[in-house]
């Protein structure tokens, strides 16, 4: 398995991706998806050994200080194989002084979170979208 940035011609594979496994009600086309991961700091693609793109994650942040690790996604087949980790590392990077934050509502996800060091936080608050999907203009 391969991990690379992620390319704006990677947009298409990427929404079939996200839209096969659980993410259609947040990723309306491959446009707004191409906008989320132009907008976001790092952008990053999981590729199994054909070149097919099995894992997608997105993080956005300042590289210094505060991170949030937005998407993390590997296809069905092919999870409990190590390429959500592998995405995550990738995007958390070496450095451990900065805090990153995420939302592990999915079932399933405190768990996988926690085994990457990650921990519930009290210090939290959001200020949810409205539950509509976004078009891109």
């Amino acid at each position: 398995m391969q991990i690379r940035s992620a390319a704006a011609s990677d947009a298409d594979a990427i929404h079939r991706l996200l839209s096969a496994n659980g993410w259609a009600h947040r990723i309306a086309d491959a446009a707004y998806l191409g906008q989320l991961i132009s907008a976001s700091q790092q952008a990053v693609v999981a590729l199994s050994a054909d070149g097919e793109i099995v894992g997608f994650a997105r993080a956005i942040g300042d590289g210094i200080s505060n991170g949030y690790l937005s998407m993390v996604v590997v296809a069905e087949p092919l999870r409990r194989q190590g390429i959500g980790q592998a995405l995550v590392r990738h995007i958390l990077g070496s450095d451990t002084d900065i805090t990153w934050v995420l939302r592990a509502g999915r079932p399933g996800a405190a768990e996988f979170f926690a085994r990457l060091g990650f921990s519930p936080s009290s210090a939290a608050m959001e200020r949810p979208r409205e539950q509509r999907l976004r078009m891109a203009p």
